[in-house]
């Protein structure tokens, strides 16, 4: 039963929704059409693989540790690259990278 689970959903305390949903649609390919909003304040957007990010406005939490990420993958290392580009060209903070022969990835702040 558990080789058939997959993760599908991922909530999000955002301090300012319009500007990260435009950040999740934008860079991260949520669907501006799938945007569906909860009794409790939370906005869910979904991609076209099925995952849904939930942001919830208004949370402000405390410091959270260095290794708090998530990620998304791309085909191929020329796709990565190609977002790592569009993301400093829009000056978003990028505050990690790698670069290997078959591996490129990047963090940046949403």
């Amino acid at each position: 039963m558990l080789d058939a689970m997959h993760l599908i959903h991922l909530g999000l305390p955002v301090l300012d929704e319009p500007r990260s949903r435009h950040f999740y649609e934008r860079y991260f390919g949520f669907d501006p059409e799938s945007g569906r909003r909860y009794d409790d304040g939370s906005l869910m957007l979904s991609n076209r693989d099925g995952f849904d990010l939930a942001l919830h406005p208004g949370v402000r939490v405390g410091s959270l540790p260095e290794f708090l990420h998530f990620g998304f993958r791309f085909d191929g290392p020329d796709q990565v690259r190609s977002l790592l580009a569009c993301l400093r060209a829009d000056d978003v903070p990028i505050i990690e990278e790698h670069e290997e022969s078959a591996y490129v990835a990047f963090k940046c702040l949403d």
